[in-house]
């Protein structure tokens, strides 16, 4: 079997494009579509179908992407060994975080990193929740963080520190200005200014709104903090973020925290791992900076 064509047709599956895959490995959209075809003659079966919502593996395409991705799996751990052995002197450390962790927690722990291993490359992925997840599993990352409930599954799950979600508004807002704590009742006709579906500051809000037995009649969805901070200061209805993503904009005097009782909004940000996957020296390495930004929450 050929392992170059067995990897195009995994990213194909994987990207449910012929586009996508090609993108992402780099190569050209023909050679991808010929290497595909050669695969399926080779083996003697066809193993991708396009439909309306793009291409899908075939029953024997379903079949053979359990293995291929076991042969990807343990092609990793054979890099993840030898990259143990050439120590801290050089090598790749690929980092995935959700967007507030990214943004706003990891920064200075990059840069203590860079700085005491200089010879290493660094590369962040920020998205959320689900889809570091889904990266770790693929083994495209070293070290993960998520701010967002997950079902463990595979994964390894271990806290990391706590960080605390906090209602905002335009300063400007009458809201803003009424004085003490907030019912909640008082935000029954705002529009509720949340992340986008799959990201974990949006999942933690939900939750704990729905247990504080609140559900907004209006709700503006948001594809990221920066984004969700310009809307609610330009008064567009009432947000829910972490404290650290709003703190900038607060000093600045465009947003105003609004204390509301009965209701605290905590959660965990969580370090994920594959079990009896053996870290390389690089994420050990990182692994120390995260536990030494542990006392900081």
């Amino acid at each position: 079997m050929n392992l170059h064509l067995l990897r195009l047709f995994e990213a194909v599956a994987r990207y449910q494009s012929f586009s996508r895959a090609a993108e992402a490995l780099h190569v050209s959209q023909p050679a991808v579509s010929k290497g595909v075809r050669e695969f399926e003659a080779q083996l003697g079966a066809p193993l991708l179908e396009r439909g309306p919502g793009g291409v899908r593996p075939t029953e024997a395409g379903r079949i053979l992407l359990v293995h291929a991705r076991a042969v990807f799996s343990a092609e990793q751990a054979a890099e993840d060994a030898l990259g143990a052995l050439r120590g801290l002197r050089r090598g790749t450390l690929r980092i995935g975080a959700s967007t507030t962790i990214a943004t706003y927690f990891l920064p200075p722990l990059l840069g203590a990193f860079h700085r005491a291993h200089p010879d290493v490359d660094l590369r962040l992925t920020s998205a959320n929740t689900v889809t570091v997840a889904d990266l770790l599993l693929r083994r495209e990352l070293d070290v993960a963080l998520v701010e967002g409930p997950l079902d463990p599954g595979e994964i390894l799950v271990q806290p990391w520190r706590e960080d605390a979600l906090v209602f905002i508004a335009a300063v400007a807002h009458p809201l803003a200005n009424r004085p003490g704590p907030l019912p909640l009742e008082a935000l029954a006709d705002e529009t509720i200014v949340l992340r986008e579906l799959g990201s974990g500051t949006r999942d933690t809000a939900w939750n704990a709104l729905a247990q504080a037995g609140f559900t907004p009649r209006r709700v503006l969805e948001v594809g990221g903090n920066e984004v969700i901070t310009r809307v609610v200061a330009a008064g567009l209805g009432i947000g829910i973020l972490s404290a650290v993503a709003v703190a900038d904009q607060e000093a600045l005097g465009r947003l105003k925290i609004l204390p509301v009782a009965g209701i605290t909004i905590r959660r965990t940000l969580t370090r994920l791992a594959l079990p009896n996957r053996q870290p390389g020296p690089a994420a050990v390495a990182f692994d120390r900076l995260l536990d030494a930004a542990r006392g900081d929450s």
